[in-house]
């Protein structure tokens, strides 16, 4: 280990690349301690753990995926949720639009560019969403625990309407999420690593803290009576961790070898007989992407009904998209599954690799060159997906079964074993790959 890290460090463009990474990391945990202006960030606190109750609801989720800061209401509590919500948008519509399919085929760079500005205007807008939603509802919790809000943004009104706490709520929470797009993108082109999942992980990591401290408060080690965990629920726990983190890495990186061969060759007055190889198809070709998707999805539905729902359909939307009930489940199940599809579907290109074996004279055994080929890469990559997909989904809900059978709070279980887990363990080795390309280099 020590003689990676060694051989890493002497690489000058890379030790750049991750020191920069570093950097702006540490740039986006200092948002997370900065409150809106005029809030109180520990009679926020004090009311979101209260809300609570012991369970976990999608606020929760929302707080974890922001490093705490969206229970804090600091500049960056939306997180690049609004981003990643964008993305998820803009490749449904592409998937959907012909003419700006044919665009990114014929010119990449023009079209990449196309894509990254109406995403980051669609950003924008949701974040101004969500921000205006989060400061009403942040005006019903003032109700209800005075003091959160600064007397002085409420005493300026217009038709009984705070406009100033209003304006500076929003554009706040929306320049934060701004600047994490902008800081993920960095990191993204200049650094190492995805910066948008690179951004979600520091947050994960953020709360670990915060899941230790709970389990050692549950265990009431400081007396005598026993607590809401035992010890046995704690090496149950680490058990699921260390098997979600062994399954996550087998399936990210597990693949099916397709064979193949090369006719043989002439090159210059000798006949080569071309070496036989294979094509990787990786058993789950998305990774950890439709966890990340299908999160950020249910999230965002599930925290309109929460702002905007008190006893109407909306309110019993917010409860049936509380993680841990079983529409929810099903719902993630099917998300996390739909994902993996979309996702291979639009990045997995097999008419590209049929075309290029056939230029270099490759052909799989008992396959024709060609359509045939296509079609056999299609229907292979297909069935093996379906089997990522399962299994990616499988390990996403088994945290909250188990945390529902040991009667663990959600909180532990989810960060331990769940979409936390395997989003972290994901990013983590996605980036290990780019470092280990680096050195190869």
């Amino acid at each position: 280990m020590l003689q990676e890290i060694q051989r890493v460090l002497q690489i000058p463009e890379l030790k750049s690349k991750i020191i920069f990474t570093l950097l702006m990391l540490v740039a986006c945990r200092i948002g997370a301690f900065i409150p809106v202006p005029g809030i109180n960030a520990e009679i926020a606190v004090s009311y979101f753990r209260h809300m609570a109750g012991g369970g976990q609801n999608f606020f929760q989720m929302f707080d974890i995926f922001s490093g705490g800061a969206f229970a804090q209401m600091t500049v960056i509590a939306l997180g690049v949720v609004p981003y990643i919500t964008s993305s998820i948008i803009l490749q449904v519509v592409v998937a959907l639009w012909p003419s700006f399919q044919r665009e990114m085929r014929e010119n990449q760079d023009q079209g990449k560019r196309k894509l990254n500005k109406i995403t980051r205007l669609l950003t924008l807008g949701l974040s101004f969403l969500q921000s205006a939603l989060f400061a009403r509802y942040a005006l019903q919790i003032n109700m209800t625990r005075p003091g959160i809000i600064a007397g002085e943004l409420l005493d300026i009104q217009i038709a009984g309407v705070p406009w100033l706490f209003f304006a500076l709520f929003i554009f706040t929470m929306t320049t934060g999420t701004v600047l994490l797009m902008w800081i993920g993108e960095q990191i993204t082109e200049r650094g190492i690593g995805n910066g948008m999942s690179l951004i979600i992980t520091i947050g994960i990591l953020a709360s670990l803290p915060t899941a230790m401290g709970m389990i050692f408060q549950q265990l009431n080690l400081d007396s005598q009576e026993p607590g809401q965990m035992t010890f046995t629920n704690v090496i149950v726990l680490m058990a699921l961790f260390v098997l979600i983190t062994l399954s996550t890495i087998l399936i990210i990186q597990g693949h099916r070898r397709i064979p193949l061969q090369y006719a043989r060759r002439v090159v210059g007055r000798r006949e080569v007989q071309g070496n036989a190889s294979y094509i990787p198809l990786k058993v789950n070709y998305a990774g950890v992407i439709p966890v990340i998707f299908a999160s950020s999805l249910l999230m965002f539905p599930a925290t309109l009904a929460g702002f905007l729902g008190t006893g109407n359909w909306l309110g019993e939307m917010a409860t049936w998209l509380q993680q841990g009930s079983t529409v929810y489940l099903a719902l993630f199940v099917l998300l996390i599954m739909f994902f993996t599809y979309f996702w291979t579907a639009t990045q997995f290109r097999p008419d590209q690799i049929a075309s290029d074996m056939k230029k270099n004279g490759a052909f799989i055994p008992g396959i024709r060159q060609g359509k045939p080929t296509h079609d056999y890469l299609e229907n292979t990559m297909s069935r093996i997906t379906f089997m990522g997909a399962i299994f990616l989904a499988m390990i996403a809900i088994l945290p909250n079964i188990v945390g529902s059978f040991l009667g663990v709070s959600q909180t532990i279980s989810y960060f331990f074993g769940g979409t936390a887990l395997l989003i972290l363990v994901g990013v983590v080795l996605d980036t290990m790959k780019q470092i280990e390309s680096h050195l190869l280099m």
